[in-house]
């Protein structure tokens, strides 16, 4: 009997819910079938009687088979969407995450003027997600991601290029800021948060396929974050944003941590479960609706958390 998309959806779903228990088994399979076949997830749904080749079935189920043995989807596929934007993935960089959107979302409600010509710094840039959705919404804003790893740089690379942004954002390899020498207007970072000892506790879908370098944050999970925090004045412009994401119950150590280097704390932002995300900063005590180049006023503060 010919295999066809309803029969390889039936069998996909099956093996992942047999396998792994995973939610919505269905609508997983339905989206590694679309993307492997190139179809619109809505071809699946119109045509089930639609016939496969033989060669096609196979690489479905073949990667349904990496899924059952918790290979995440994005890592099977090897891209990521974050922002409404397409991210390649590579084995040097973690897999972008949902609740990181609230650091792009703290960031836009905060500067003043979408076509206003601001540098953007991303630490620890990993496929460039961060930096490359920034300069997606402001359009004269330029940047630079830094990375330990040459190859999540080189990531970071071709993912600009493909959205169309490469003119506009650089990507390094370094230590965090160490070898910079200029000041930027708005500073983002997500940095490796796990506590080592805690590495072992996590699921298996990150644990197995997410680098080691992006998830270990040393003995107390904080080891970058001294880092990074030390060299922020320097890096910062005057009145400048600086906004990092921390694990759960990380903020408030995050935020004294900052404000020994001399920074002010103007907010904690949740993410979508409601745990504290995002640590907001900023290099002076001035008004904090300021934000260089130019002085302009901010029109959309976000609520205050602290």
């Amino acid at each position: 009997m010919a295999d066809t998309l309803g029969s390889i959806l039936a069998e996909a779903a099956k093996a992942l819910t047999d396998a792994t228990g995973c939610d919505q088994p269905r609508r997983r399979a339905r989206q590694l079938i679309a993307a492997v076949l190139g179809l619109p997830a809505a071809e699946l749904l119109a045509h089930p009687e639609r016939p496969l080749g033989r060669s096609e079935a196979s690489c479905v189920l073949g990667l349904v088979d990496r899924m059952t043995r918790g290979e995440p989807l994005s890592r099977v596929l090897g891209r990521r969407e974050f922002w409404g934007l397409d991210f390649a993935l590579s084995d040097e960089t973690l897999d972008p995450r949902p609740d990181s959107e609230t650091i792009v979302d703290a960031v836009l409600a905060r500067v003043p003027g979408r076509g206003s010509p601001f540098k953007l710094l991303d630490l620890g840039t990993g496929t460039g997600c961060l930096l490359l959705a920034l300069l997606s919404e402001f359009p004269a804003a330029t940047g630079f991601g830094i990375d330990l790893s040459e190859g999540a740089a080189a990531t970071a690379r071709r993912n600009a290029a493909a959205l169309g942004l490469a003119p506009r954002a650089r990507f390094l390899v370094g230590d965090w800021g160490s070898a910079l020498g200029q000041r930027f207007d708005v500073i983002v970072a997500n940095p490796p948060y796990i506590a080592s000892a805690a590495l072992s506790e996590l699921p298996r879908r990150v644990s197995r396929y997410d680098p080691r370098r992006a998830l270990d944050g040393g003995e107390d999970g904080l080891t970058a974050y001294r880092t990074i925090a030390a060299g922020l004045p320097r890096l910062l412009a005057p009145s400048a944003l600086f906004v990092g994401e921390v694990g759960a119950g990380q903020a408030a150590t995050v935020a004294t941590l900052l404000q020994r280097c001399g920074l002010v704390i103007e907010a904690i932002e949740l993410d979508l479960a409601g745990i504290e995300r995002c640590v907001v900063a900023r290099k002076t005590a001035g008004d904090p609706a300021e934000l260089t180049p130019g002085g302009q006023k901010n029109l959309g503060m976000c609520r205050r958390r602290v």
